[in-house]
């Protein structure tokens, strides 16, 4: 298990992609893996990573904690950044995106919708091209860098998809690799629960397909 940090309140650690975030019936999510470590440890899920994402992920270890980090997810008082692998090549190579997202729970699937109403949120997010190739296999490619200022379910995934730009492996919203999805949790900045001190970690993965772009 990769711990970046630990204290009496928090657990900071780097989520495998094959995992859910939360604890599971079969005792087989990520939290289940942090509560394994002492049977009496609380673990407070506050932020949830799509089962096939990977990367940055904290954890709360009391309820105090959990309920501050999640005030201050609501507050917006927590940065989250992510690196993301999409198809093609965007005509800007930064901007902000802004959509009206609707999630279907039945389906389990989120899409962009023209007007607001009931269920119907607004996403927002700012990326920037860091590279781009021609891959053998997979096409034109580029690699981003995505800031979100908003967590609707899917978020990245269906805004760049329903420009074109699906993200690489994600045969949810239109790819068709065989391959894991393109997307890690890159870095997690937000208070301390407790002590208010701004905490900041990072992590960048080292296998494919981020070892596409040098």
């Amino acid at each position: 298990m990769n711990l970046l940090f630990e204290d009496q309140s928090i657990t900071v650690a780097i989520k495998p992609p094959e995992l859910l975030s939360e604890q599971t019936p079969e005792k087989n999510g990520f939290a289940d893996l942090l509560a394994a470590r002492n049977p009496n440890s609380y673990v407070g899920v506050v932020h949830r990573l799509d089962r096939g994402v990977g990367g940055v992920m904290v954890y709360a270890r009391t309820p105090q904690a959990a309920a501050r980090l999640s005030a201050a997810i609501q507050a917006r008082d927590v940065e989250k950044q992510y690196l993301a692998v999409v198809h093609g090549e965007l005509p800007v190579r930064e901007d902000t995106l802004r959509d009206l997202l609707f999630h279907d729970r039945t389906r389990n699937k989120t899409f962009v919708v023209a007007r607001e109403r009931h269920g119907v949120k607004e996403a927002v997010l700012d990326y920037r091209t860091l590279g781009v190739i021609d891959h053998g296999e997979h096409g034109r490619l580029s690699l981003l860098h995505i800031k979100l200022h908003t967590g609707r379910t899917h978020q990245i995934r269906v805004q760049f998809s329903s420009r074109r730009h699906p993200l690489l492996g994600d045969g949810k919203y239109g790819a068709h690799d065989r391959c894991g999805i393109a997307l890690v949790s890159h870095s997690l900045r937000f208070p301390h629960p407790i002590t208010g001190k701004v905490m900041e970690f990072s992590y960048t993965p080292i296998d494919e397909p981020w070892t596409f772009f040098s």
